[in-house]
C-alpha cells in the first residue's frame, strides 16, 4: 500500500478515536453537575467542548510520552508501523463502542495503550515495549491517581462540611454550593482536554516518526495539535449520553457540597499528571473522587460490590483492547488486503455497535429518567427536617 496512503488512514482513524474519546468521557465532567441541575444537559456538553478545545492547547508531554516512550526505537526507527498503528487504533476503537453500548465507565486512554501494545507485540515482539514507560507513566499512575484523588476528595468534604456546620438541620442549606459546581466541573472538561487530547496528538506524532516525516524524540506539529483539539471538542459535544445516564443519574443522591469536592479533586490531580506527563485515566480519577466523597460526609454509605464491578471494568480495558489490536495486527501484517480487511471489519463493528444502541436511545431529553445501577456508587442518606418547636 502507497506509504502515503496508509498514513492518511491512520490518522484519519486516530482522529475519529479521539471523538469517541470526547463523547466517551464527556460524564467525568458533567454528569454530576447535570444531576443537581447546575447545569442544562445540552449546555453542560457544550460548555465541556468548549473547554476541552481550549485545554488541548495547554500541554503537550502526555503526547511526548506516546510519541516518544511508550515504542522503543530502533537501528531503523521505532518498532512499529503505520499498519500496526493502524490495528492498534482499532483495538482501541472497538473497546471505547462496545464500552458506550453498555454504558460502562471505562478508560478510553488504556484502551489506546492496549491497542497499541497487543499491535507493536505481534508485529516486533516483546523488545518493542519499553517496559520503564508503561510502569512509571501509565501503570502507577492508574493505581496511584484514583486514590490521590479519592484521598483529596475526602479531605475536602471533610472541610466543606465543617465550614458550612451550622446548615446540617436543613435539606438544602448548602446549595450555594451547586452554583459552585459551574466551575469545578468546567475546571475538569479543561484538564480533560490538556490530559486526554494529547494521547492522539502523540499516535499521529508516532505515525509520522514511524515512517521518517518528523525526526525521533520531537512533539506534535501545531496542525496536529489544531486537528486533535477539534475532533475531541466535537466527540465532547455530542454527549455520551449513555455513560452521563450510568454516572449522573445515579450521583443525584450526592450532594453539590460532595460534587464541588469531588470534581475539584479531579481536576487537581488530572491537570498535576498533565503537567509530569503522566497519561493517566481520566474516568479513573473521577471515580475515586466520587467514592473519596462519599466517604468524607457523614451518613453516606459506598456501595463497594458496585465499586468493584467498575473496578473490574478497568482491570479488563487494556487486555481487551489489546487483544482486538493484536488479532487486527496480524490481519494487517498481510498487507493491503489486510489493512482492508481489517478497515472494512470495523466500519462494521462500530456501524452495527451504532444501530444496536438505537433500539433503546439516550439523548439530553431523557438522560435522566432512569438510575443506572453502575453509577450508585454511592448512596447518601437524607438529612432529617428541623424538629418544629412545640409552642408551650
Amino acid at each position: 500500500m502507497d506509504l502515503t496512503l496508509i498514513v492518511v488512514l491512520v490518522i484519519a482513524l486516530a482522529l475519529f478515536f479521539d471523538f469517541t474519546n470526547g463523547f466517551h468521557d464527556t460524564a467525568n465532567a458533567m454528569a454530576t453537575p447535570i444531576a443537581t441541575g447546575a447545569l442544562r444537559p445540552k449546555i453542560a456538553v457544550a460548555l465541556a467542548a468548549v473547554l476541552n478545545l481550549i485545554g488541548a492547547f495547554l500541554s503537550t508531554e502526555v503526547a511526548k510520552t506516546i510519541s516518544g516512550g511508550l515504542i522503543r526505537e530502533g537501528e531503523g526507527g521505532v518498532f512499529i508501523t503505520p499498519e500496526l498503528i493502524f490495528a492498534g487504533l482499532i483495538g482501541a476503537i472497538t473497546w471505547n463502542m462496545v464500552t458506550w453500548l453498555l454504558g460502562l465507565p471505562s478508560s478510553s486512554s488504556h484502551a489506546l495503550f492496549g491497542g497499541l501494545i497487543g499491535a507493536a507485540l505481534v508485529g516486533f515482539g516483546i523488545q518493542a515495549i519499553d517496559g520503564g514507560v508503561v510502569m512509571s507513566k501509565i501503570i502507577l499512575p492508574a493505581l496511584l491517581a484514583p486514590l490521590t484523588a479519592g484521598l483529596v476528595a475526602f479531605a475536602a468534604t471533610k472541610l466543606a462540611y465543617a465550614i458550612t456546620r451550622r446548615y446540617d438541620g436543613r435539606p438544602d442549606g448548602r446549595d450555594g454550593f451547586r452554583h459552585a459546581q459551574i466551575f469545578s466541573s468546567s475546571l475538569v472538561a479543561l484538564a480533560h482536554g490538556t490530559n486526554d487530547a494529547q494521547k492522539t496528538m502523540g499516535v499521529i506524532t508516532l505515525t509520522l516518526i514511524s515512517v521518517g516525516a518528523q525526526p525521533v524524540g520531537s512533539g506534535p506539529e501545531f496542525w496536529v495539535v489544531v486537528t486533535c483539539a477539534v475532533a475531541i471538542a466535537l466527540g465532547t459535544y455530542m454527549g455520551g449520553w449513555r455513560i452521563i445516564k450510568t454516572l449522573g443519574t445515579g450521583l443525584t443522591d450526592v450532594k453539590p457540597a460532595q460534587g464541588f469536592a469531588s470534581e475539584t479533586a479531579t481536576a487537581a490531580t488530572i491537570l498535576a499528571s498533565s503537567h509530569l506527563g503522566f497519561a493517566l485515566s481520566t474516568t479513573q480519577v473521577a471515580s475515586g473522587s466520587v467514592i473519596g466523597s462519599g466517604l468524607g460526609r457523614r451518613g453516606s454509605k459506598v456501595r463497594w460490590r458496585t465499586a468493584g464491578r467498575i473496578g473490574i471494568g478497568w482491570i479488563l480495558t487494556l487486555p481487551a483492547a489489546g487483544g482486538v489490536g493484536a488479532l487486527a495486527a496480524v490481519v494487517a501484517t498481510m498487507g493491503v488486503v489486510g489493512v482492508l480487511i481489517d478497515a472494512v471489519a470495523a466500519a462494521v463493528v462500530i456501524g452495527g455497535i451504532f444501530l444496536w444502541s438505537r433500539r433503546d436511545e439516550v439523548s439530553h431529553r431523557n438522560v435522566l429518567s432512569e438510575v443506572a445501577d453502575s453509577g450508585r456508587a454511592v448512596k447518601i442518606k437524607r438529612s432529617p427536617e428541623p424538629k418544629r418547636k412545640v409552642a408551650p
